[in-house]
């Protein structure tokens, strides 16, 4: 048994019964949609014409919401409905980034993950999803699609269908009967800041962009019109007529004019922050122990230091991770009711085993037991290499945005790390905290150098995507440059300059570590944060 969707375009009519209808069903509050109707109008006047497609979960059988869930709140049935356990969420937000058809919103009621689930209620007893019964035309068809006397494995057999986004590999099972790829494609469709008739939005989760944009006035559609075409004549009255009002809103061969409001940014400045952190403790301890090891005599100082810096930016990272969830009270659930494919829980383990790691060294060589302290170097080691790099592979694991898809993320990560151990060092060198003969000064230098040539590889490397392409060109070019260039020049070039003409300057040094650290949370700012302003539906 497996269910699957048809959407049937030839049919229909763009009314909102199947919208109304899931709202209706399952309480969705407003704001958020489990399905929903997209209009693009196409063309220019006056050969024109709206199309309209219904978007929602595709119920995919390679499903990457449940592949990168770290509590199995996700799960895919036996009959092969996606479905979701709100009472395990917490919130965390991976599998909105993972899901390439913007299918998942966080509940503002509940603060967990939600989306369509096959009325899995109505279907447990024999009944057809909301959505279906109350189609007017009967353009949304459910049904087994193992089932070769059913009406959707018939449809499937006599009609060419198309799915959203096959290039994924995700294997949907939502088809489209007259798919448009301006409707089902969301970078196709030209889309305006504001839209006539989807004019209000309410944000949702703990960081989303809380916005409330009121409808226009008359007067205020005539103005950005205006705006449009100097081609308007209008009347005296401020009244446009029909005609003139499609050909300034049609002037595009595509034109997104309904959709769902934007989500904002689901993953906030707690992220790259924490990214961050994690790059300090990481990097500070697989500096300080292999300076440590380079020593002839040993430099216990040097090993309290390294471990001490280690746990405390150990511990700011897991409190960034917390605050970044809608359901904080429930983090121990990513420890206690595990789902292994996530690099989330993977990430959430060797976190706490490399935190563990840390006090149990830092108490060995506090109390003078040399022999465990040097040891525990070895497992510690490995542990902060997966503490450095797992970040890049829980983003990928976030199929929906392509830019994080890059093969050069771990060595992205890498660097950060090596960079960000490095300043901590030698900040403490240049405040005669400790004596190591300025070599966290020379690494700091060549990790500068490797972080410029890490970032201008992923931003020229070939991107297949369009998507892809859009973030670079919104780095380099767009809302984004004035940041990244700052984050290159104040937080990666200046520092390098400093450090080689006055490396040996105690307060240079310091200087150039603060800076090198803010470039670091800058430029993770932006990796973060771009490729979620591309849209997704």
């Amino acid at each position: 048994m497996k269910y699957g969707f048809i959407i049937d375009n030839r049919k229909c009519i763009g009314c909102h019964a199947c919208t109304t209808a899931c709202k209706s069903e399952h309480d969705v509050p407003l704001g958020v949609f489990r399905t929903w109707v997209k209009q693009v109008e196409k063309g220019k006047f006056p050969n024109t014409r709206r199309v309209f497609s219904v978007l929602r979960c595709n119920h995919c059988t390679d499903a990457p919401c449940v592949e990168i869930c770290p509590v199995e709140a996700l799960y895919t049935r036996p009959d092969g409905i996606v479905d979701f356990d709100k009472q395990r969420c917490i919130g965390c937000k991976s599998c909105m980034q993972a899901c390439p058809y913007d299918a998942l919103y966080i509940d503002p009621d509940t603060r967990t993950a939600a989306k369509c689930n096959y009325c899995a209620h109505r279907t447990d007893i024999g009944l057809e999803p909301a959505c279906v019964v109350v189609c007017p035309e009967h353009a949304i068809i459910s049904g087994d699609m193992d089932d070769p006397e059913s009406e959707i494995s018939i449809m499937l057999a006599r009609h060419q269908t198309t799915v959203r986004k096959p290039e994924k590999s995700t294997k949907p099972n939502l088809f489209y009967i007259d798919g448009d790829e301006f409707s089902l494609s969301p970078m196709a469709a030209e889309m305006p800041e504001g839209s006539l008739w989807s004019a209000q939005a309410r944000g949702v989760g703990h960081y989303a962009q809380y916005t409330e944009r009121l409808a226009w006035s008359g007067e205020d559609v005539v103005q950005e019109l205006l705006e449009k075409s100097t081609s308007v004549e209008v009347p005296a009255n401020g009244e446009l007529g029909p005609a003139r009002n499609i050909e300034v809103l049609t002037g595009q061969q595509g034109k997104r004019v309904y959709g769902i409001p934007d989500k904002g940014i689901m993953w906030g400045w707690e992220v790259p922050a924490y990214v961050t952190t994690k790059a300090v403790a990481s990097g500070v301890y697989l500096l300080g122990m292999a300076l440590f090891l380079s020593q002839s005599e040993r430099n216990w100082p040097l090993m309290l230091w390294s471990l001490g810096i280690s746990l405390v930016f150990l511990m700011l990272t897991t409190a960034l991770l917390v605050k970044d969830l809608d359901q904080p009270q429930r983090f121990l659930y990513v420890i206690l009711r595990p789902q292994w494919r996530s690099w989330l829980v993977r990430g959430g383990y060797a976190l706490t085993l490399f935190g563990g790691l840390l006090t149990l060294q830092l108490a060995a060589a506090g109390l003078g037991w040399s022999g465990l302290a040097e040891g525990l170097i070895a497992p510690g080691v490995l542990l902060a290499l997966l503490v450095a790099v797992y970040t890049a592979f829980l983003f990928a694991q976030a199929r929906g945005r392509d830019f994080w898809q890059s093969p050069m993320l771990p060595v992205h990560m890498l660097v950060h790390s090596a960079v960000g151990g490095a300043a901590a060092l030698t900040i403490l060198e240049g405040l005669d905290l400790l004596s190591l003969g300025g070599a966290p000064v020379q690494v700091l230098a060549i990790g500068l150098l490797a972080n410029l040539l890490v970032v201008g590889v992923e931003l020229v490397m070939p991107h297949p995507t369009t998507d892809a392409k859009a973030v670079v060109k919104m780095i380099l070019h767009g809302r984004y440059r004035k940041a990244f260039w700052a984050a290159l020049g104040l937080g990666n070039i200046l520092p390098w300059a400093g450090l080689f003409w006055y490396g040996m300057e105690p307060a240079v040094g310091v200087v150039a570590s603060v800076l090198a650290l803010w470039g670091i949370y800058q430029l993770e700012k932006i990796w973060v944060e771009a490729p979620q302003r591309i849209p997704l539906a």
